[in-house]
């Protein structure tokens, strides 16, 4: 039987099954493990806490390393007018173990102290997890602010956590005494473990052939950037002279793309949907010396997200019960509504969730930015529906914070409409169980991949969406999801969300609503089919096999 890469006290609580012996080690800014442990944003954290799920599940060889979030995200409350209010607090994680283990990283040229703490994998069903901090004693308050809150405003101190993270996950790795055959990059953040290897080895041979890079990002644009010199000056590139770097990682000029150069320094990257793999190459292929770009899809946990009263009816086929534990989850949804807003949402009635995180490209509002049709949906007494919005703008992202304002003032004297606050894990999975429609409408090559839908049907909630990322792969229309046509690519930005929003209220008015009320059989059926469809498929242990499989061998 294999044994674990990590020393005793660190090890893997299970025997390493043999086609997963290959030692790995994942690195990510933002981990959703559990509502206790609040050091994600939303999707990107999602994704890696259900991939060290699924991990540890399948006795995988592999461990998480991440950031000790001081502050974690922000915390998602209400102002005097019932607006956003953003609060940074401080958090307290009790199950988390001091290793013992202090090193110093250079960032601009000078030593500062990281520790790292350890969460064992038993605590929440995962693989071994550390997590590094500098909000420790031994540094000056400048750099123990480094750790304090996750996605800095600050692009300095984004920097220096990049150089945290990655610098000082390779750290890490060698206080372990351990060298892992695969170093996984979930985005570029850790890139600057590469350039520690280098350090170690002086050979991009030596880089390559154990760094693989997953992009999430399909614009070019979207991909950070950096003057190179100051990275430089950041340390960034640690003792690495400017002359090498600039040659391993193809450099000219004074432009650092950091997802560019993990391209050059990886021996193979995945986009994270057969679509987003198609835009990827796209993207790249101008540029030489990257490596190969394949794609492995996103997916959830189902053991963690699925709730199991609805999964058996699923498994049973048992159409009357999957009504009856729908209806009994919507009601625990609608005690946070009536909580947090004082409306009082109906079981019976129809209820339709647009949750993620606010940005523009996702288009929160769209469905109400006609407001004559909007108020003629949400007032239909022949069909009800009732309308929910949540999700997490970026702290400093004030348009975003402002569509959120704005669909508060909006749903103010609406009683079927509303918007919650607190969008975390136990938010997010209240609202995929009490949810009869997941609405996603993206902009088309916009949105890699997506995941909230997928944990949203494997709770009996249907997906009605853009043709966008995964949902590529797993939607037929009418059968498992309602899926809104693609328009025409050469369309402005404004005629383009135009259309879409007159198939989505099409679609709702048409064929949504008149499925749930006429045909109550016919739409417990399409649940059935949407949970039957989700799963194995865009469960993580199909993409934490496939990792192994396809990128890490």
């Amino acid at each position: 039987m294999p044994e674990s890469f990590l020393p005793k006290p660190f090890a893997h609580t299970y025997g390493i099954a043999p086609e997963y012996a290959k030692s790995a080690v994942y690195f990510s800014c933002e981990f959703a493990i559990d509502q206790s442990f609040k050091i994600y944003s939303g999707g990107l954290g999602f994704l890696a806490g259900s991939h060290m799920r699924s991990a540890a599940d399948l006795k995988q060889n592999l461990c998480g390393v991440g950031i000790l979030w001081s502050f974690g995200y922000y915390n998602q409350a209400r102002g005097e007018n019932r607006e956003l209010a953003i609060q940074f607090r401080r958090k307290d994680f009790g199950f988390l173990k001091d290793t013992g283990i202090r090193f110093t990283v250079p960032i601009h040229g000078h030593p500062v102290w990281v520790k790292a703490m350890f969460l064992p994998g038993d605590t929440f069903d995962t693989v071994p997890m550390f997590f590094l901090t500098t909000d420790i004693e031994e540094n000056d308050e400048l750099s123990r602010a480094l750790t304090h809150r996750l996605y800095d405003n600050d692009h300095l101190r984004r920097i220096a956590q990049y150089i945290v993270l990655g610098a000082g996950g390779a750290r890490l790795m060698e206080e372990l005494g351990v060298d892992p055959e695969v170093w996984h990059l979930n985005e570029a953040h850790g890139l600057s473990a590469a350039f520690r290897i280098y350090e170690k080895h002086r050979s991009l041979e030596e880089v390559k052939k154990r760094f693989v890079f997953t992009t999430h990002t399909p614009e070019e644009a979207g991909n950070e950037k950096h003057g190179f010199r100051l990275l430089r000056d950041f340390s960034f590139f640690g003792e690495v002279p400017e002359e090498e770097v600039r040659a391993i990682a193809g450099v000219e000029g004074d432009v650092f793309n950091h997802s560019l150069a993990a391209l050059r320094l990886s021996r193979k990257a995945n986009g994270v949907s057969k679509l987003h793999g198609e835009v990827s190459r796209q993207m790249w292929e101008k540029y030489s010396d990257i490596c190969e770009i394949t794609h492995v899809t996103n997916a959830q946990n189902k053991k963690y997200w699925a709730d199991k009263p609805l999964e058996k009816a699923r498994a049973a086929g048992d159409l009357t019960a999957l009504r009856e534990r729908k209806l009994e989850l919507k009601r625990e949804l609608f005690e946070v509504v009536a909580d947090q807003t004082g409306k009082l949402f109906k079981p019976e009635v129809l209820t339709l969730v647009w949750a993620r995180r606010f940005a523009g490209y996702k288009r929160p509002d769209l469905i109400a930015r006609d407001l004559e049709l909007f108020q003629a949906l949400v007032r239909n007494t022949e069909r009800p529906i009732q309308i929910i919005w949540a999700g997490k703008p970026y702290p400093f992202d004030y348009g975003a914070i402002e569509t959120f304002n704005c669909l508060i003032r909006l749903t103010r004297e609406m009683p079927k409409a509303t918007v919650l606050v607190g969008y975390e894990l136990a938010l997010s999975r209240l609202l995929k169980n009490g949810s009869d429609i997941w609405l996603n409408n993206p902009v088309v090559t916009r949105e890699a991949s997506g995941t909230s839908g997928m944990t949203a049907a494997m709770n009996g909630s249907i997906n009605l969406s853009t043709f966008d990322g995964w949902v590529r792969e797993f939607a037929r229309d009418g059968e498992n999801s309602f899926i809104v046509p693609l328009v025409a690519p050469d369309l402005s930005p404004e005629d383009r969300d135009r259309q879409v929003l007159l198939a989505i209220h099409a679609a709702l008015n048409e064929r949504v609503l008149p499925l749930y009320y006429d045909n109550p059989d016919g739409w417990a059926r399409l649940m059935l089919q949407s949970m039957t469809d989700v799963a194995p498929a865009f469960d993580s242990d199909r993409m934490a096999d496939e990792y192994y499989r396809t990128i890490y061998s």
